[in-house]
């Protein structure tokens, strides 16, 4: 009896656990890996779409319509306008159009609810000092490439926030094609 004391002892009892624990240890530690499922490629196919895109003319007085191209792996409003409003981002083609965003400047975010759009402008902008026609060009070019083909009102946020106004130009109210009709 006092030699079955000795083997199970508190030591020898633990000794012997840290002994199996270790041995699972390093058989888990050496077993290979399972081999990681390769990502699918993306072959979601692209639909082309044309839109009109808004830019202003030299004398920052007009609203000239681009007609482009964009291409769109979804056909919904959201994703049509978000493409839209990167390409008007990106600048017209027509050398004798002014574009309203500074090179390399971020296009707006687009969320639209219902037939309202939400344009999320960068915090860039409210830094551009256009003065009041360049900020109302700004303003009713975006709000025209959006409303050409579907929606009742444009409603501007910058950086994320309700503003009362960009510069010069009240954003308390949403914008229709009724504010930026051609004069």
């Amino acid at each position: 009896m006092k030699a079955l004391r000795k083997l199970f002892s508190l030591f020898n009892v633990v000794a012997a656990a840290l002994f199996v624990s270790s041995v699972l240890a390093l058989q888990a530690v050496q077993r290979t890996p399972p081999t990681p499922t390769p990502p699918k490629p993306d072959l979601e196919e692209r639909q082309a779409l044309k839109v009109k895109v808004y830019f202003t003319d030299p004398q920052v007085q007009r609203l000239k319509p681009e007609t482009r191209t964009i291409q769109v792996v979804q056909t919904n409003p959201r994703a049509v306008a978000q493409a839209a409003v990167n390409v008007w981002a990106q600048g017209p083609y027509d050398r004798g159009l002014l574009s309203l965003v500074p090179a390399g400047g971020a296009a707006p975010k687009v969320y639209l609810r219902g037939q309202h759009f939400f344009v999320d402008l960068p915090e860039s902008y409210a830094k551009l000092r256009y003065g009041t026609s360049g900020e109302r060009m700004l303003l009713c070019t975006l709000t025209r490439t959006l409303l050409d083909a579907r929606g009742q009102d444009v409603t501007f946020l910058l950086g994320g926030q309700t503003v009362e106004t960009l510069g010069h130009m009240d954003l308390r109210e949403p914008y229709t094609r009724a504010d930026c009709a051609e004069q």
